[in-house]
């Protein structure tokens, strides 16, 4: 049932435009995974700019999402976009270039009238028109990639975080931070002799302990992304998706 819920998160969310209690608490669910990645990206899109504190990042990444949850900013999803994650990444270049629009209006006086780089004076004092001039936009954004890789980063380190929270309860964590050095990539077979033997296990012990490992790490980074997509069926695509992007 739980699992039910959660392959349906974006697709409640979208159908309800945020209003009902249900899709806020999805909406919710949804933001928990992707605020490291957003944060990021907006870390990068101020260093690039060279105009704020790295701190600032930090209270854009809070405005953003406060407005996202409490606002209607998903009244223009687009379903035939299923992946939350594209919209999101649209939501937040929007965002930003309105930040980005508002501090430039506040640089030039703000409601003060200002006199258009592209115009010159006649003898009247009438503003005529010139070779208009293009200023070079220091805050370009991070590709989109980058977003990607921290999702994917973020993804991967969530679901480690909950098998580390399985393994406490269970009593299992020191066997834990052992296997879990061969979650994502594999260590010599020298290693892995000597770390089944600080666990008092046998080879074959130890190779089914990793494997059972794999499957649980897999099945709950397909959980998380399951809550992120439109349609079940975009799930293994998805899935592929975050294996490019790592």
């Amino acid at each position: 049932m739980s699992h039910r819920f959660q392959t349906t998160h974006w697709t409640q969310v979208v159908a309800a435009r945020g209003e009902s209690p249900e899709a806020k608490d999805a909406l919710r669910s949804l933001c928990e995974t992707y605020y490291s990645p957003v944060e990021l990206f907006v870390q990068r899109y101020i260093t690039a700019g060279a105009s704020k504190s790295s701190n600032d990042s930090r209270d854009l990444t809070h405005e953003f999402f406060a407005k996202l949850l409490e606002g209607r900013s998903l009244d223009n999803a687009d379903r035939t976009r299923g992946r939350f994650r594209c919209y999101l990444l649209g939501a937040v270049k929007h965002f930003l270039a309105d930040h980005r629009d508002r501090e430039h209006t506040l640089k030039r006086g703000g409601g003060q009238h200002i006199q258009s780089l592209s115009a010159s004076r006649d003898a009247s004092g009438n503003e005529t028109p010139t070779t208009s001039l293009e200023v070079a936009d220091p805050h370009g954004f991070p590709p989109d990639s980058y977003f990607d890789r921290q999702w994917a980063l973020a993804v991967v380190q969530q679901a480690i975080d909950t098998l580390r929270s399985e393994a406490e309860s269970n009593g299992d964590l020191v066997k834990f931070e052992v296997l879990q050095q061969w979650l994502v990539t594999p260590s010599s077979h020298d290693t892995a002799v000597d770390a089944a033997r600080s666990l008092d296990m046998s080879d074959g012990a130890f190779k089914v302990a990793i494997h059972r490992l794999r499957k649980r790490f897999r099945h709950i980074v397909v959980a998380r992304i399951s809550t992120t997509v439109d349609d079940p069926v975009e799930v293994q695509d998805e899935l592929n998706y975050l294996i490019n992007a790592m």
